[in-house]
């Protein structure tokens, strides 16, 4: 298992080249077409329950 801060480091680094990806896009005038937009969205918002997941508490039994 990968060590919380090295995960959320190298996390903010693909962060970064995603939005420098998007930028660069943009400047270019490609635009990102809907269905990708909804795939990019529904990524980060399993990522986002799988850290959930993973950071909660067990139940005491």
């Amino acid at each position: 298992m990968m060590d919380t801060d090295l995960f959320l480091y190298v996390e903010r680094l693909r962060a970064h080249e995603l939005r420098a990806q998007a930028e660069h896009a943009r400047l270019a005038g490609k635009p990102v077409h809907a269905v990708r937009r909804w795939e990019i969205r529904l990524g980060w918002t399993l990522v986002e329950m799988g850290l959930r997941l993973v950071h909660r508490r067990p139940a005491h039994n």
